[in-house]
């Protein structure tokens, strides 16, 4: 699960390194612990990523926050893997604390693939409409005895209110450098939709870094430490991040959902955006939020979001 030619990034966020994942490796699996351990080139925030060897990889929380993750994505994967139209990742083993390391962590299969941009989709229409169908047959899936979503979830799946205070917040210390009377129109909005349905899965953090793409086609979704069983409407927010135009549309028609939904989703983006940028606009180098790339890109996709609003 990486990039070819992207370069790794530094070891040793979090206090996680190779180093470490090796000693666990010996102490837990030790059939294991003689391969390669060597950090991916697309890193996520909620857990540090090691491919070990040609054909797994070991995945670790940073925080305690992110340990529900574990125990549920090892639970449920296998059980929703098969009515699911392309691979999601396989576990292989979890691992208990130890060697310093105070949470659990897993051992997963690697899938190939290059996280999805632009330019490696061959065609953005039918990659937004696979990926519409993967979220069609993930609703799909039996939820007996599920996680209702809540705080392993990050409320994904719940209603947006649970953020509306720091949204409010958010709103209060960005007036007069964006649009905010448009924003809190969408954030209103939002919490003034409903989920109508019975509640289904959801994935909860559908962005680019979680899909895998190969021969440009949809290969794979990873990264399910925030799904969940609710409201899918934090699913869609990828409309105004990977799509736009005739693929956002494309997305929209074969996703199948209805108005209140996709009023949700735009609020879902605009709390995300709105905090982004509240942290990282004035946020000293070096400091949590300083980030310019991830500022410039909560500014576009909040511009989306409001355009897309402003057209209806």
């Amino acid at each position: 699960m990486g990039t070819d030619g992207e370069r790794a990034p530094q070891d040793g966020r979090a206090g996680i390194d190779a180093a470490l994942v090796r000693r666990l490796l010996r102490a837990q699996f030790p059939q294991w612990a003689d391969l390669p351990v060597v950090p991916v080139p697309v890193d996520g925030w909620d857990n540090r990523t090691y491919r070990l060897g040609e054909r797994m990889t070991v995945r670790l929380p940073t925080h305690a926050a992110y340990v529900p993750a574990v125990a549920k994505e090892d639970d449920w994967l296998p059980r929703l893997a098969p009515a699911l139209p392309v691979p999601v990742p396989r576990v292989l083993g979890r691992g208990e604390p130890g060697e310093g390391y105070p949470h659990p962590w897993s051992v997963r299969g690697w899938i190939e693939g290059a996280t999805a941009a632009p330019e490696r989709i061959a065609d953005l229409p039918r990659f937004a409409e696979s990926l519409a169908g993967f979220l069609r047959a993930l609703r799909r899936c039996d939820t007996t005895g599920a996680p209702a979503a809540g705080a392993h979830s990050f409320h994904r799946g719940a209603p947006p209110a649970h953020y509306d205070e720091q949204t409010r917040r958010c709103l209060a210390a960005l007036a007069g450098r964006v649009d905010t009377a448009h924003a809190a129109a969408v954030w209103d909005e939002a919490l003034r939709s409903r989920w109508s349905g019975p509640p289904v899965w959801f994935h909860g953090d559908v962005a680019e870094g979680n899909l895998l793409v190969s021969g440009g086609e949809l290969a794979a979704v990873i990264d399910f430490g925030t799904c969940g069983v609710g409201d899918p409407a934090c699913d869609l927010v990828v409309a105004w991040g990977l799509f736009s135009g005739e693929s956002r549309a494309a997305f929209r028609r074969a996703v199948d959902l209805d108005e209140d939904t996709w009023a949700r989703a735009r609020g879902w983006l605009t709390w995300k955006s709105l905090l982004v940028l509240a942290e990282g606009l004035d946020a000293a180098p070096g400091t949590t939020g300083a980030d310019p790339a991830r500022v410039r890109a909560a500014r576009r996709t909040l511009a989306e979001v409001l355009a897309d609003h402003r057209r209806g």
